[in-house]
């Protein structure tokens, strides 16, 4: 097997998800197959329970997994859907080595960090079959949730059946003088060389391009050629990343590190998809009302899906995050568009409730997602179907019109993690509908994160006043598409459609959006 293992020094924050994408992508678009995989330190078995503001977004599969945000750096610069299998946490580790136990598998020994709970790290590190597998490390090199992992993968590294390379992502400071500081870098490298691992490839994260300088010092005294020494600068778009390293021949020196058999030339896909990006010659802006909006990360995927749209109407997506609690209607007047995405708990429902009516009633585009779905029949229900007190059981079990309510199977559970409806599930469209026109599909595939539904005892009068549930789950009474006929554009889905746009295929519901922002402007 092939690896490539990134690790972070330093500080927390770097990028290395983007790092890690951006080299599967140059490696992809090269002709090899690349699958990649994030380790997170933390005790959480995962990052679903998890306030976004500890954690930033999660990030849900196919298959259901809730997984960290960097997951979804890699399907979308990949363009692939991953499994479960892709983030490995020391919850998931230690919760399998302690279930192993308990079975008596270990047949009397005495379990102990080396080498039972490193070899349970190694064997979920080879269940992954490709080309290459990439593995993230999450956290800072000398964080003590990552040892153990840093120990495996040195372990792994001493196998004769394993070709690995260690890329180190560090960071360069700037002083006030302009100088590159290489001091904390080299302090990371030696804490990482006193764990037993030598880096092949140091890339140092500096607001400009190293200077020959700054590479040729951290080539001296980390222990690499001065080749092997890349930049990582700051850039206005993520996106231009590959083309920054593929500039840099980091695909050559991987290939003769890990002995690749060398493909065909090829074209370099990914510059003519952010080339258009580039060329965008319209804007229009969206307001998404959220109650993270402090923290971009909480909404990444959403940020990304507006990014993808936009390339398709060769449009600027500008945003204007607006605090669910604090909303009112002139924050809401500069908007071209409006987004309300999903979100737990009755801390922000109004002010969402307050945006969605302000979109419906002033035939602003409108795109609800998850709890943005229900409120959106919550709002519809309170002051079209005059059923005041209507709201979801989650903000107020005591409403007299429980429009939004626990799916049934939700009421008896007990346990918060990984229990909710979750992952890939087919919804059918009705034709004739705003969802059949931009999907273009009778049945697709969407991923979920919800306990609650629309309450099948209103379905009737909602449709009745108006409302359209255009898209519904097979076999069962759960409503996943809703759509106002009278209205230029305002729909919103049960599902999260920003967890498969793709900057090659953005999601369907996004461009509808972009698009009838650009005809409102």
């Amino acid at each position: 097997m092939k690896y490539i293992v990134v690790t972070g020094g330093v500080l927390s924050g770097l990028g290395k998800g983007v790092t890690t994408a951006s080299i599967g992508r140059i490696l992809k678009d090269g002709g090899y197959s690349v699958v990649p995989i994030k380790i997170d330190g933390y005790v959480n078995v995962d990052p679903g329970t998890m306030n976004p503001y500890e954690h930033g977004e999660v990030y849900v599969l196919d298959d259901g997994s809730e997984t960290d945000l960097d997951l979804g750096h890699y399907e979308r610069f990949l363009n692939t859907d991953l499994t479960g299998d892709s983030n490995i946490t020391t919850g998931r580790i230690y919760k399998t080595v302690i279930e192993q136990e308990r079975n008596g598998d270990y047949l009397g020994k005495t379990v102990q960090m080396i080498p039972h709970i490193t070899d349970q790290i190694k064997n979920n590190l080879n269940k992954l079959k490709a080309d290459v597998v990439l593995i993230e490390v999450g956290g800072t090199i000398g964080d003590i949730e990552n040892m153990i992992f840093i120990e495996a993968l040195r372990q792994m590294s001493r196998e004769p059946d394993n070709d690995i390379i260690f890329i180190h992502l560090s960071y360069v400071p700037v002083i006030m003088s302009g100088e590159q500081k290489t001091k904390p870098t080299q302090h990371s490298v030696k804490e990482l060389q006193s764990l037993g691992i030598q880096p092949d490839i140091v890339i140092g994260r500096c607001k400009d391009m190293l200077n020959e300088q700054t590479r040729e010092k951290l080539a001296l005294f980390c222990g690499v050629g001065k080749n092997d020494v890349l930049s990582d600068p700051d850039m206005d778009e993520i996106y231009d990343l590959p083309a920054v390293l593929k500039r840099q021949n980091i695909a050559h020196l991987i290939i003769k590190k890990l002995k690749l058999h060398r493909k065909a030339s090829y074209t370099f896909k990914w510059d003519n998809i952010i080339e258009k990006m580039h060329k965008c010659q319209n804007s229009v802006i969206i307001g998404v009302v959220g109650k993270y909006t402090t923290l971009s990360d909480a909404y990444l995927s959403i940020k990304e899906a507006l990014k993808h749209a936009g390339i398709t109407s060769a449009c600027r997506v500008n945003l204007r995050w607006l605090e669910a609690d604090e909303i009112t209607a002139d924050s809401l007047k500069v908007v071209d568009g409006l987004l309300v995405p999903g979100g737990f708990g009755y801390r922000g429902a109004e002010g969402k409730v307050l945006a969605i009516k302000y979109a419906r009633e002033n035939n602003i585009p409108f795109l609800g997602i998850c709890f943005g779905f229900q409120l959106a029949v919550v709002e519809f229900a309170r002051n079209v179907c005059n059923l005041e007190d209507a709201n979801t059981t989650e903000a107020d079990l005591k409403t007299s019109h429980p429009v939004i309510d626990l799916i049934p199977e939700q009421k008896a559970i007990y346990k918060k993690g990984g229990t909710m409806r979750l992952g890939k599930y087919p919804c059918e469209i009705q034709k004739d509908t705003l969802a059949y026109n931009l999907y273009r599909q009778d049945t697709i595939s969407e991923r979920h994160r919800h306990r609650w539904e629309v309450n099948p005892k209103y379905i009737k009068i909602l449709e009745e006043c108006g409302l359209r549930f255009s898209g519904r789950y097979p076999g069962k009474e759960l409503m996943e598409i809703v759509e106002l006929p009278s209205h230029p554009y305002f729909i919103a889905s049960q599902f999260h459609p920003e967890f498969k746009s793709r900057i090659e295929k953005p999601a369907p519901l996004f461009e509808g959006l972009i698009k009838a922002a650009l005809r409102r402007g």
